[in-house]
């Protein structure tokens, strides 16, 4: 695994020296753009929109436009002057429980590894944060940007999340949520009842992705020449009385659960 990051956790007085590794990969079908006469490659030129000429890489620059048209421009020497303390550290300020971060905040995670002389402060912190279930508040700076980050425990890992600032997370001002409508006891007793019977442990490994799964499968077909079926979704069924979606909902997930209960309740026994 490539290292993309070094530098160090601080927190206190504490300093543990670590490297970052990307944790995740987007998994999807890249398609390319061709011209539908004789399929060839779509390419994009850097044109200059002043002269419409094509411009190498080593005549671009940084701009910022600070008026309409108008641009201050930035070198490299002016990003490495940028005076913050967070280039070369993870700085924790702060440490809090993991429930207090809502999901929205977070962006894009990464492995932490300790170096060689850091593995004791390394494991010091990792268990630290499992027995008292926190999450450290952290900055950091990396790829021309500081971040707002999360270092928390995964397994026996230590992990870090970028996450967003909170004036780039924007208000739910949503259509319809001003309105009020009145929810029996009866439909709230049949919600928690449907809830309960889809809830058990989340195991991801049972998830896959059929949509990329079953396109793959239409592109494997069309390079081997065969025909492309199409079927038809099932039209889904259509209930219109709340009440009674619930009902049938919970009538449904109950039968599936029965089984499931079955074979668990004679593991234990077995076990016992």
């Amino acid at each position: 695994m490539k290292t993309m990051w070094r530098g160090a956790i601080s927190f206190g007085l504490v300093s543990i020296p670590v490297r970052v590794y990307t944790a995740t990969e987007e998994k999807t079908l890249r398609f390319n753009q061709l011209h539908e006469k004789d399929h060839g490659r779509i390419k994009y030129k850097r044109a200059c929109s002043k002269d419409g000429e094509e411009v190498p890489f080593d005549e671009i620059v940084k701009g910022y436009e600070y008026e309409k048209d108008r641009y201050v421009i930035l070198d490299d020497e002016d990003f490495e002057a940028v005076p913050v303390e967070s280039t070369r550290t993870i700085d924790i300020a702060q440490f809090v429980d993991r429930s207090e971060i809502d999901p929205i905040y977070y962006k894009k995670t990464y492995y932490l590894g300790p170096e060689e002389a850091g593995v004791k402060a390394y494991q010091l912190l990792r268990d630290s944060l499992r027995e008292g279930g926190k999450v450290g508040i952290a900055k950091v700076s990396f790829r021309d940007k500081e971040h707002l980050a999360a270092v928390r425990l995964m397994d026996e890992v230590l992990v870090l999340d970028t996450m967003f600032w909170p004036d780039e997370i924007r208000e739910a001002e949503l259509p319809g949520l001003e309105k009020e409508a009145k929810v029996s006891d009866r439909e709230l007793q049949m919600a928690e009842s449907l809830i309960e019977n889809l809830t058990e442990s989340f195991d991801p490994t049972a998830y896959r992705d059929e949509y990329r799964e079953a396109l793959l499968e239409i592109v494997e077909k069309k390079v081997a020449g065969e025909e492309i079926e199409v079927i038809e979704a099932p039209e889904p069924s259509k209930v219109v009385d709340l009440m009674e979606a619930l009902k049938q909902s919970v009538e449904q997930t109950t039968k599936k659960r029965a089984p499931a209960k079955k074979t668990q309740a004679r593991r234990r026994k077995a076990a016992s």
